[in-house]
């Protein structure tokens, strides 16, 4: 595993890269996301895979496709998802189609969990994982002002989080307790880097 400094963190130019947002629930990581998506919105050289998960759309929350348990699995089954995962009660995974990008040279951005990095790494060339974060203090205050969990649930949440490893992917960690401007700038940076060095061409 590598631990790299924002500055520093992208090097070598790949044909294209997966970028594997991940982060304690809390974290913010769907409103950082959100914001570097409306940020790049227009540019076809970066896209936001959309995630299929075991849970009906809520307003405020994450844009997503729902679906039941039994839909879910039958998706596994069928080889229709590239990545998936259980975590909070609830069924998680990235559809294949959804990083097909990758292979033409563009940036697929991924929101997935911890605990799948090592598998997720495995699916790119090159894959770089951004680690939203946030002190324990931040991360129990947002998950409150949910209103979705007990102050118990929360604790138990946050105490149950996986921790942080890769195999080879490169990591950036971006810490979110400032204004959601100045954080979502370090990961569209961060995207925008990406970008430009995938229209470099290879040597």
């Amino acid at each position: 595993m590598t631990s790299l400094l924002l500055d520093d963190a992208i090097s070598a130019p790949p044909a294209g890269a997966l970028v594997l947002v991940v982060g304690p629930s809390g974290a913010g990581k769907d409103t950082l996301m959100d914001a570097a998506r409306a940020a790049l919105a227009g540019e076809a050289h970066f896209r936001f895979a959309r995630r299929l998960i075991t849970r009906p759309a809520m307003a405020g929350a994450e844009d997503h496709d729902s679906c039941d348990e039994a839909a879910f699995a039958a998706a596994e089954a069928r080889g229709e998802l590239a990545l998936s995962w259980r975590a909070h009660g609830l069924s998680y995974g990235i559809p294949a189609a959804e990083l097909l990008p990758v292979a033409q040279g563009r940036v697929v951005i991924a929101n997935v969990s911890r605990a799948a990095i090592t598998e997720a790494e495995r699916l790119a060339e090159r894959a770089v994982v951004v680690n939203v974060t946030a002190p324990p203090m931040v991360l129990a205050k947002r998950l409150a002002a949910r209103g979705r969990e007990s102050e118990a649930d929360i604790a138990a949440r946050l105490a149950r989080e996986a921790p942080l490893a890769a195999e080879r992917a490169e990591i950036v960690t971006i810490l979110n307790d400032r204004t959601v401007a100045e954080a979502a700038g370090d990961l569209i940076a961060v995207l925008r880097k990406l970008g430009r060095q995938g229209d470099q061409p290879s040597r």
